[in-house]
C-alpha cells in the first residue's frame, strides 16, 4: 500500500535554517564565554607572578637577617669576654651555627683596629686576627682589609652607626669554586671596648677596637634562597642600586618577551638591591577553557539538532500515524503467520465450552488435528483434566506445569505447558503454549540414575546406599514396635589377585557377573550396592537374624559357585560376609557400618569364605583389643620402646663360616615387660602401622649395623622382614637405598624377607621393588614358603635368592611323611632354581639331621640358637649362647 502524500509546507524558515541559526547563536555565546575565560587566565597568571616575586624578595631577605643576628650574637660575646683567642672564637662560632647555606657562607672574622700613631683614617689598619672556620680561611689571618674599598666603606659606616652594614659586591679573597661567580659581600658590625654603649659617632670611633665580618658569596646565596618556584618561574637579575648599574647576579634563563617584568627592591644594611624578575615561558592551564569551547560546541550542536527535530515533529508524527495504522491492519495476519512458524505447541480454546478452536503447525504435527476436541482431553492426569474443564481456575497456578500430553492417535509425551485466559473479539479464550521436554526429561532421569548407581555393576553406589540406610534408620526412631532389618557387608576374598594376574578388565567383568548373581538372590525391596572396589553392601528389610544368616549363606554359596573364565583361565572367588541385625536398638549409620565391617573382618580372620554375625563375643572383644594395641603401638614408637632381637641362621653342612642372623621385633610395655610380636603385629597390620614399623627397623638396623652382633661389620647376612603394606609402598626402595648410602652398609650383607602371600598379592609391584634392591647387591628371601596354594607356580616369576620353608612343615617332619615329601620337593626345586633353602622352627637335633639328609642348606630355630637382644640395645651382659647342633 502506498503512503499518502505529505502535507504542503508552510511558508517560513526551513528546519535546516532553524538548526543553522541556533548553531551559530550557540557558537557565538561560546566564543564570548571563552574570551572572558582567557582574560581571567591571564590575570590569574599575572597575579601569581606578583605573589611569587614578593615571595622571592622575602626569601632573599631571610638569610641576610639571620646572618645579621649571628653577627650581633658574636658582638655580644665580645662585650661579655674581651679576652678572646682563636680557640674561643672557633668555639663560639661552632655553638652559633651559621644559618646560611654551606656554599654561600665563607667565614666569620674579627679584624683588630691598629692605629699607626696618627688620628687619620689613612694611617689605620684592620688586620684579621681571628677567623672561623679556621682551616678554610687561614689566608685571612694578618690580612689588612683596608685595601678592599667596598669592604672598608661598610666597616666605617657600621662603626659610626653601630648597625649591621652590608658592603657592595666585590671579589672575595677566598678561593671561588670552579664555574661560580666570585662576587660576594660582607656584613659588618663594630666591636667596642668595655664600658657604656657609645652614643655618638665620635665616641664610637674612640672606643672602637675592631670589627666583625661575615663573608657571603652572592650566587649561592641567591640560588639557595630563591630555589624552587622563583627560579623556575622567572629569569632573575639583581642589581646593587646604590652604586652599580650592572647586575651582580643573572640566572641567564630564557624569559617570555610578552610578560611584564616584576621589579622589587630589597633594603638591607644601608644598601638597596633591585630585583628584576621576568616570567619564563610557561603554558597556561587552559583545561577549563578547552572544556568551555568543547562543551559549548557540543551544546550548540545538540540545540541545533533539537531545533531541527522540533520543526520536523509534526510531519514525522503524521507519517508515523499512517504507518501504525497500516501495521495494525496487518497485525492479525502477522500474528497467525508467527504462530504457525513457532516451534512451540500453541492451542486456542473457547473458554465457554473448553473446545479447541485453533492449533498451530507444531501442535498439528505433534498432536494431530485436535480442532473441536476438549482441551482437557489432552491431559493424561485425571486431576489435570478436571482443572482444565473449570475455566475459573485458569491463570492461578498453570504456569510452567510439567504433564503428560495425549494425542488422539494414542501417543503420549512429556511437555512443559502453560495456560492463560485471553480476550479475543470480546470473547474469553484459553491460550495454551506447550514445549516437548521428553528428551530433556529422559536425560535428567539418566543423569540422576548415573549419580546414584555404579556404572560397572549398575547397583546403587555407596552414597545412595548410605542415604537409603539412613532413611530406614530414621523411620525406626521413636517407634516402639519395628520389624527387624539386617545389613550385610560383603568383601570378596583374594580378588586383587585376579586384577594382578589377568588385568583390571578381567576384574571388572567378574564384578559385573557377581553383581548379577547376587541380585538374583534378593527379595523385593532389598537394596544391594557396590561400596568400593570389591566390597558390597546389602540392606534387607523385615528380616530377623535367622533369615539374615540364611540370606548371607545363599549369597556366599552363589558367589563361590560362580565359575569365571577369562582367556583360557578359570577363576573361582569366595566372599567373607559380616551381618548386623537391627531389632530393638537405634544405631547410627556410622555405628551400623562399623559393626558390619567388624563382623566381615572377623569372617576373614577366621578363614575367609564364611558368614559372621555381629555380636558382643570374644572375637569382637579381640577386635577392640586390636584397636587398643594400635594406640599402644603409636605410644611405644613415640617413646622409642621398640626392641630388636637377633636369631642366627646356621649352615647345616658346616661349610659356610660367615654368621647370618634374622632380626626379630619385640616391644617393651609400659611396665617394662617384653611383648612378643604375635600380640601386636595383627593390630599393626590392621591399622596401617606396619610401614612405619618396618622403616623404624630398617633405619635402626642400618644405623647400628656394627652393633647388631658380635661379628660387627664382618656379619655375613642380616635378614629383615618386610610387611605387605611396606612392599606396596612406592617409596620403600628409595628409602632403603638412601639408608644404605647414608650408613655405608654393604648391600651384600642385607637380606629382605617377603612372605609368599605378600608377594603374590601385588606381583608386579613386588617384582619392581625386588629387582631394584637386587641390582645393588641385596638378597631377597621368600618367607613362609609352601603355606600358599600356588607356591611353586609363582616361584618362577619371583626373583629371589633364598627360600625359607614354612615352619608348619618342619615341625611335623619326623612324624608326617607328607611334610617330609614337601620339604624334599621344595629343596630340590630351590636348588634347580639356584636358590639357597632355609628351614624354620628347627626344634631338635633329630630334625637337623633330617633336614641335612634332605639337602636343606640352613636351619633356624631354638635347637640352633635362641634369640638374643642386639648389642646396641643391651642394658645387661648378653645371656649365654646355646650350643649349635649340627
Amino acid at each position: 500500500m502506498a503512503l499518502p502524500a505529505p502535507p504542503p509546507r508552510r511558508a517560513g524558515l526551513s528546519p535546516r535554517a532553524w538548526a543553522a541559526a541556533v548553531l551559530l547563536l550557540g557558537l557565538a555565546c561560546t566564543a564570548v564565554v571563552a574570551q572572558r575565560e582567557w582574560r581571567d587566565l591571564q590575570e590569574r597568571a599575572e597575579e601569581a607572578h606578583r605573589a611569587l616575586a614578593d615571595a622571592g624578595t622575602s626569601q632573599l631577605r631571610v638569610p641576610l637577617e639571620q646572618a645579621a643576628s649571628m653577627l650581633r650574637a658574636m658582638q655580644t660575646l665580645y662585650l661579655a669576654n674581651d679576652q678572646m683567642d682563636q680557640a674561643r672564637f672557633s668555639q663560639y662560632h661552632a655553638s652559633l651555627r651559621s644559618p646560611l647555606a654551606p656554599g654561600a657562607y665563607t667565614s666569620v672574622a674579627f679584624a683588630r683596629r691598629m692605629p699607626a700613631g696618627q688620628p687619620l683614617a689613612d694611617h689605620v689598619s684592620y688586620r684579621y686576627e681571628f677567623v672561623a672556620p679556621y682551616q678554610a680561611n687561614t689566608s685571612l689571618i694578618g690580612f689588612d682589609m683596608v685595601g678592599q674599598k667596598a669592604n672598608l666603606a661598610a666597616l666605617l659606616r657600621a662603626r659610626d652607626t653601630d648597625t649591621v652594614v652590608i658592603s657592595s659586591p666585590f671579589a672575595l679573597r677566598q678561593t671561588t669554586p670552579s664555574g661560580q661567580n666570585p662576587l660576594g659581600v660582607t656584613l659588618r658590625l663594630p666591636v667596642y671596648s668595655d664600658g657604656p654603649t657609645p652614643a655618638t659617632p665620635n665616641q664610637r670611633r674612640a672606643r672602637e677596637i675592631g670589627a666583625l665580618a661575615i663573608g657571603i658569596r652572592l650566587q649561592p646565596l641567591v640560588e639557595t634562597a630563591m630555589a624552587g618556584a622563583v627560579l623556575d618561574g622567572f629569569r632573575v637579575r639583581i642589581y646593587d642600586a646604590t652604586a652599580d648599574a650592572h647586575p651582580f647576579y643573572d640566572s641567564a634563563t630564557a624569559a617570555a618577551a610578552d610578560q611584564p617584568v616584576q621589579v622589587r627592591r630589597l633594603d638591607f644594611g644601608g644598601r638597596q638591591w633591585r630585583l628584576e624578575m621576568q616570567p619564563r615561558p610557561q603554558p597556561l592551564d587552559a583545561g577549563r577553557l578547552q572544556a568551555i569551547v568543547a562543551g559549548g560546541g557540543v551544546i550548540s550542536l545538540l540545540l541545533a539538532a533539537l531545533a531541527w527535530s522540533l520543526t520536523t515533529t509534526r510531519r514525522r508524527a503524521m507519517v508515523l500515524g499512517q504507518q501504525m495504522s497500516q501495521r495494525y491492519r496487518e497485525s492479525e495476519l502477522r500474528f497467525r503467520a508467527l504462530n504457525e512458524l513457532l516451534p512451540a505447541l500453541v492451542l486456542l480454546a473457547d473458554a465457554r465450552d473448553g473446545r479447541i478452536v485453533y492449533v498451530n503447525q507444531a501442535a498439528r504435527l505433534r498432536l494431530g488435528d485436535t480442532t473441536g476436541l476438549p482441551l482437557s482431553a489432552l491431559f493424561s492426569d485425571p486431576q489435570l483434566q478436571a482443572r482444565a474443564r473449570d475455566a475459573s481456575t485458569i491463570g492461578n497456578d498453570w504456569g510452567n506445569l510439567e504433564a503428560v500430553l495425549l494425542s488422539p492417535g494414542g501417543g503420549a509425551f512429556w511437555a512443559n505447558a502453560s495456560i492463560a485466559q485471553v480476550d479475543m473479539d470480546g470473547a474469553p479464550h484459553l491460550l495454551m503454549v506447550a514445549t516437548d521436554i521428553s528428551e530433556q526429561r529422559e536425560l535428567t532421569e539418566r543423569l540422576s540414575y548415573q549419580a546414584t548407581h555404579d556404572a560397572l555393576t549398575e547397583l546403587c553406589n555407596r552414597r545412595e546406599f548410605e542415604r537409603r540406610v539412613e532413611e530406614a534408620l530414621d523411620e525406626r526412631k521413636g517407634r516402639t514396635m519395628c520389624d527387624p532389618c539386617a545389613l550385610l557387608y560383603i568383601d570378596l576374598d583374594q580378588f586383587k589377585l585376579i586384577n594382578d594376574v589377568s588385568g583390571h578388565m578381567a576384574g571388572d567383568q567378574l564384578l559385573a557377573q557377581l553383581a548379577l548373581a547376587m541380585r538374583q538372590q534378593l527379595r523385593g525391596g532389598d537394596v544391594l550396592a557396590r561400596l568400593g572396589g570389591d566390597e558390597f553392601g546389602l540392606m534387607a528389610f523385615h528380616m530377623d537374624a535367622d533369615g539374615a544368616r540364611a540370606l548371607a549363606e545363599r549369597l556366599r554359596e552363589r558367589i563361590e559357585a560362580l565359575m569365571f573364565v577369562w582367556q583360557d583361565r578359570t577363576y573361582t572367588v569366595s566372599a567373607s560376609i559380616g551381618v548386623v541385625v537391627v531389632d530393638q536398638q537405634e544405631p547410627t549409620l556410622k555405628d551400623l557400618l562399623a559393626w558390619a565391617d567388624t563382623a566381615c573382618y572377623l569372617a576373614k580372620e577366621n578363614g575367609r569364605n564364611r558368614v559372621h554375625m555381629y555380636r558382643e563375643d570374644n572375637e569382637t572383644t579381640r577386635r577392640h583389643g586390636e584397636m587398643e594395641w594400635a594406640n599402644r603401638l603409636r605410644w611405644a614408637m613415640e617413646q622409642d620402646r621398640l626392641l630388636l632381637d637377633y636369631q642366627e641362621i646356621v649352615p647345616l653342612d658346616g661349610r659356610d663360616t660367615a654368621t647370618s642372623i634374622e632380626l626379630l621385633l619385640r616391644l617393651r610395655d609400659e611396665e617394662g615387660g617384653i611383648v612378643l610380636p604375635g600380640a601386636f603385629l595383627p593390630a599393626a597390620e590392621r591399622y596401617g602401622l606396619m610401614p612405619a614399623i618396618d622403616r623404624w627397623v630398617i633405619r635402626n638396623a642400618l644405623a647400628h649395623f656394627a652393633g647388631l652382633h658380635h661379628s660387627g661389620m664382618r656379619l655375613g647376612t642380616c635378614a629383615i622382614n618386610l610387611s605387605g603394606a611396606s612392599i606396596e609402598d612406592e617409596g620403600l626402595a628409595d628409602f632403603i637405598l638412601a639408608r644404605i648410602t647414608e650408613y655405608a652398609v654393604p648391600p651384600q650383607a642385607l637380606c629382605f624377607e617377603i612372605t609368599e602371600t605378600v608377594a603374590v598379592r601385588n606381583l608386579l609391584k613386588v617384582v619392581s621393588v625386588i629387582e631394584r634392591l637386587r641390582r645393588v647387591g641385596c638378597r631377597i628371601a621368600l618367607d613362609d614358603f609352601g603355606a600358599g596354594m600356588s607356591s611353586f607356580g609363582y616361584l618362577k616369576n619371583l626373583p629371589a635368592d633364598l627360600i625359607k620353608i614354612d615352619g608348619s612343615f618342619i615341625r611335623d617332619l619326623e612324624t608326617d611323611p607328607m611334610s617330609r615329601t614337601i620339604v624334599s620337593a621344595i629343596a630340590q626345586i630351590g636348588h634347580q632354581r639356584g636358590l639357597k633353602v632355609v628351614a624354620e622352627w628347627v626344634a631338635s637335633p633329630k630334625i637337623c639331621d633330617a633336614l641335612r639328609s634332605l639337602g636343606v642348606d640352613y636351619g633356624q630355630g631354638y635347637a640352633l640358637h635362641r634369640p638374643e637382644r642386639v648389642l646396641f640395645q643391651r642394658e645387661e651382659p648378653p645371656p649365654r649362647r646355646l650350643a649349635v647342633v649340627r
